[in-house]
């Protein structure tokens, strides 16, 4: 079992223990993801993190994506190298299992809306009873693609850091699947469920990203080469 590190003496330990793997948090085929972006060629998608947090802005782990073809991997590990020691198992120790990805219809964040389209869709909510924000716009919870939430920093322009281009949303990583209000965005397996009252709600993914928030990642609509671009709201 890995070793939680107190905050003080960890980049002593490290040093000692030398460079740590990195720690896989999800493998995506374009098989079972039809449209997850990915280069010509590539149908395969890693996705892995540091297993210490202060890497980035917001408290984000340092993050490597890789783009590989899956014909080409003839001698797979039985099981991926571990670190000696984490920064904290609750946070980004992901537990192991299978994703059954299921596509889902969303439209944009309402901040992100012309102001007379948000006005009509303002009425539209007080004459149906329904939250727009909550329960149609952003889909919570981790997804590949999609829209963007803005709960934290609000609508800002994201460029690519090495040649100023637009970039594409790749990956949310979710500290939760949805936040137990908006029934829309329940999973139909748990619809029924009875929501517990405590610290962990049954809807958490066991990721707890910065404070409760999410990690957003985003790619360079020019070149898969660039670096890409993580945001943490």
């Amino acid at each position: 079992m890995s070793a939680i590190l107190r905050r003080i003496p960890y980049e002593e330990e490290i040093a000692q223990n030398g460079p740590l793997p990195m720690l896989p948090v999800a493998q995506l085929y374009a098989a079972d993801v039809p449209l997850l972006p990915r280069p010509d060629g590539a149908d395969l998608f890693q996705f892995l993190w540091c297993p210490f947090t202060d890497h980035a802005e917001g408290y984000a782990p340092r993050i490597v994506l890789r783009w590989r073809t899956a014909a080409d991997i003839r001698d797979p590990l039985a099981a991926a190298p571990q670190p000696s020691v984490i920064g904290s198992p609750g946070n980004l120790l992901p537990d192991p299992c299978v994703l059954h990805p299921e596509t889902v219809t969303e439209y944009p964040n309402s901040f992100e809306l012309p102001r007379d389209l948000r006005e009509r869709i303002d009425a539209w909510e007080s004459r149906h009873g329904v939250d727009y924000h909550g329960e149609l716009s952003v889909a919570p919870g981790c997804k590949v693609g999609g829209h963007v939430h803005w709960e934290v920093i609000g609508p800002v322009s994201i460029v690519c850091a090495e040649c100023g281009s637009d970039v594409r949303p790749l990956l949310t990583i979710d500290s939760y699947d949805w936040d137990g209000e908006a029934p829309s965005w329940r999973p139909i397996e748990e619809f029924d469920a009875e929501l517990p009252d405590d610290i962990t709600p049954a809807w958490s993914t066991k990721l707890y990203i910065s404070r409760g928030y999410s990690l957003q990642l985003y790619t360079c609509e020019t070149s898969w080469d660039h670096p890409h671009v993580q945001k943490v709201q």
